[in-house]
Parts: structure tokens; sequence; C-alpha cells
């Protein structure tokens, strides 16, 4: 499996540790990466005028792709704006706070409900169920909005994901590269993902806890208006402040008749969609459709309901305020996603075939690469595992590179018994990376339903994430 690097490689690698370095000093990284899709289109097509040309067709490929996320948070937030207005939020929220009654307690039933219904779902449509119905009781609560989408990330698209033992789509493109039956990966992989989850969640709590005991601000700047969402001791303004969005609330009158039964209604057909999901086996994309029309028809019916004859007019203007914060969201991301995509499937649908004949992407590549570097055996390569699979999912796509993954596992397996753990570990990193946890447009679903800055988000992931990354790569070198 050797794979010739070029000068792509290179400097598509030199591009990555450069933004890497600046999201670390949180600046801003869209010229870096508009400077990289334009070197990297240079170097491509060996002219300007295509150089400057994939520019625009990196951004429009990246919108393509990002496209469906886009459409389901801004109905969700569409849909979230009518409830808050009418008070439905309120009435529909109170039955949960019993049981959540403190920040520590939102944290960790945010996290648990979220890993369920990613077990079942996968993590996308998980967040958007999640976050529509348990945020407004989090924030009441105490729990800043950053740390409900640090629960939401690290124990749907960290742990549910990486493990993915109901829908079995990771282990089974990992078990078929490596050539070892799916279950010998899936037993493998269950003590690192215990540890992979148990290490990063409760760094993360810890962290965050000791923030809100410091007094320390630990919301995160609102990336609509620029300003700050501060909490509040007030229940309906904590609840308004959980909808990311740079406008006042303004109360629309409904009779507590009508409230009480859309609070009943809305759970009941979110729960009609989970049956729904279950029976049918709608998984991905198909299942976050089926949540986003029942956003839509949602909306339309409260809209109605507390507009009457202005409800056709008042649908569109929640719509269009839904929308504008969903492309608010994603301007700063689309050019950074484009570069990012360029390291997969991009590159050879954006230039004309720029790789060598055998490649497999250039993050893939590089990953192939960075594998025969090091000496075959298996203390070295469970941590070039983690290394591997952590840059194979820098590419904001967790699945993209853990086919390779498994084929790499499968060559630095000294025994039968270390190959499903080297392949489970490869998973684990490649998914925690690239899945939702690190890559800030990968996790924009999280922030963007929580209202908080997704490069804020990433970089408060990134230290219980790549501690429990460490602590799982010590775990899987005594378990070999």
């Amino acid at each position: 499996m050797n794979i010739q690097l070029t000068a792509l490689h290179y400097v598509y690698l030199a591009f990555i540790v450069l933004i890497i370095a600046v999201m670390i000093r949180r600046r801003d990284t869209t010229i870096i990466c508009v400077a990289g899709i334009m070197t990297i289109g240079l170097l491509a097509t060996e002219t300007l005028s295509g150089s400057v040309a994939g520019i625009f067709s990196s951004f429009i490929y990246a919108t393509k792709e990002l496209l469906s996320t886009i459409f389901i948070i801004s109905i969700i937030v569409a849909m979230s704006r009518v409830l808050i207005r009418t008070g439905i939020n309120e009435v529909m929220v109170t039955p949960v706070t019993r049981f959540i009654r403190s920040p520590q307690v939102a944290y960790w039933g945010i996290g648990l409900i979220m890993m369920v219904v990613s077990l079942f779902f996968w993590p996308s449509p998980a967040v958007a169920l999640v976050g529509a119905v348990l945020l407004p009781v989090a924030v009441r609560v105490g729990l800043p909005p950053i740390g409900a989408a640090i629960a939401m990330n690290l124990f749907g698209h960290g742990i549910a994901l990486s493990g993915d033992y109901i829908i079995q789509g990771a282990p089974k493109l990992t078990a078929d590269a490596a050539g070892i039956p799916v279950t010998s990966v899936m037993t493998a992989s269950i003590p690192l993902v215990i540890v992979m989850g148990t290490v990063s969640t409760l760094t993360a709590f810890w962290m965050l806890r000791k923030e809100m005991k410091s007094g320390s601000p630990v919301h995160s700047p609102n990336f609509i208006s620029g300003t700050e969402s501060t909490e509040s001791s007030s229940s309906s303004e904590a609840v308004s402040t959980s909808l990311p969005t740079s406008q006042p609330v303004q109360r629309q009158v409904m009779s507590p008749r009508l409230q009480k039964t859309f609070a009943l209604l809305i759970p009941l057909l979110f729960a009609v969609d989970v049956i729904l999901m279950f029976v049918l086996k709608l998984q991905g994309g198909d299942a976050t459709a089926l949540i986003g029309g029942t956003a839509v028809v949602i909306l339309v019916a409260v809209t109605l309901a507390a507009h009457r004859h202005a409800g056709p007019e008042e649908t569109t203007n929640y719509l269009i305020e839904g929308f504008q914060f969903g492309f608010k969201v994603f301007g700063p991301v689309i050019p950074i996603a484009a570069f990012f995509y360029l390291g997969d499937a991009a590159i050879t649908e954006l230039f004309i075939n720029p790789l060598p004949e055998g490649s497999h992407g250039i993050v893939n590549d590089l990953g192939v690469a960075l594998a025969g570097l090091v000496p075959l055996n298996d203390t070295v390569g469970a941590i070039t595992m983690t290394v591997t699979g952590a840059v194979t999912g820098m590419d904001g796509s967790g699945f993209s590179g853990i086919s390779l993954v498994g084929s790499i596992a499968s060559m630095f397996a000294g025994s039968a018994d270390s190959a499903p753990v080297l392949t489970a570990l490869g998973q684990v990193a490649a998914i925690w990376v690239g899945g939702g946890t690190l890559i800030p447009w990968a996790l924009i679903p999280a922030a963007a339903i929580c209202g908080v800055n997704p490069f804020e988000l990433a970089r408060r992931n990134l230290k219980p994430v790549l501690l429990g990354l460490t602590v799982t790569t010590i775990v899987a070198i005594f378990l070999i």
C-alpha cells in the first residue's frame, strides 16, 4: 500500500497545521482556507483561472454537502421561535423540570438521552429531537448552552457513533477492510468506547463545573449578533436565551387551553417520529427528513392557531427568520469545510485527476504514509492507529477514512487477537475526531441548536477528547 506523496499532499498538510494553529489562537481562518483552496487549485490545474474558479466551485460543493444540515437547523429554529413567542415552550418543558433540577443532572441527562437516541438513529436527527425539547429545560436550571452542546457532542457524536452497536455501519466498514468478522470489532471496541466516553465526558464535566463554581463566564459568544448570551434567574428569559437569535422575543397571546394542547401534541408527534424511525428503519438523512417535516407541520399549525388571519404571512416570516439564522451560522463555516473537503472526494470532482494512481484522497494518503513511517509492532501500532484515525477524520466525516483504518490495522496486527483491538481503536479515533466533536463544521448541528459558536465548542472539546484518546490508546496497548 505504497502511495507516492506529491506537492499537493505536502501543501495540504502545511495548511492544515496553519489552520489548527490559527484556531488555537481563536482567530478567524476564512482567509487562510481560501488561500489554501487557491493554492491547491493552482497545483492541481496549473492555471491561475482554474485556481480562482476552484474557490467558487469548492464553496458550492461544501454547500451541497451541508445543505440538509442547514435546512434542519433552520426549520427547528423557526419552529422554536414560534413556540417561544406563544409560551408553548414553557408549558411543554414544565413537567420535565421536576426531574431535571440542577445543571449536573441536566448535563448527564441530556448526554445519556442523546446517546440512546443516537444509537438507534445516528446523531444528526438526535440533535434536533433532544435539543428542541430538553435545551430550554437545561438552561432553566442553570446549565449554560455550551454545556448542553458539549454533552450532545460527546455522548452522541462521540460515544454512540464511535461504537455504532445498533446500526453497525462503522464496525462493518472497518471489519470488512481489515478482513475480520464484524462481531470481533464490536466486541473489541466495547472497553475502548467505555474508556473513551468515560474519560472525555468526566473531563468535560469537571472543566465546566470548575468554571461555573469560579464564577467564570461559561456561556459562549452569540455568533449571530456578536453579543454574549447571559443567564437569567427568570425562567422565561432563560428559555428565550436558549434560542440563538439576535432579535428580542415578542410574546404572542395564546389561550392557556391551546398552550396545553400544543404542549401535549408536540412531544407526542416527535415520539411518533421515533416509533416510525424504528419500525421503518429510517436512519441518517431519512430520519432527519422526517423530523424536519414534522417541525414544519408544527410550525404551520401553531402559527395559524396563534395569528389566525395573519397566519399565512407569519408562517413565511418565521421561516425567513429560521433560514436567515441557518445561513448566518454556516457563512463562516463553508470556506473552512470547502478546504477540508478537498482532502477527500472533492479534489477529484472539482479538478481533473490531480492525484497519482492508486490514491485514496489527500487525507487518506497522508494516513497511509504515516503508517509506513513506523515499525510494525503492536505497541507502536496502537499509537499509530490512533494518530492515523485522527488524521483521516480531519475532513470532518468520521466515516470517510475508517475503511483505510481497517486496512492499516491488518498490517500492524502481530496476531489474530490484536487485529480487532487495533481496528476498533482506529475506528474510535477517526469517528471521535471527524464525527462531530473536534471539527467545527461537523459539530455545527449541536452548536446551532444550542446557539453557541462552533469554533468555541470545538475548542472546549479539545482537551477532553485528546485526554480520552491518550488514555484509550494506553488501554488498547494493554489489551493487545
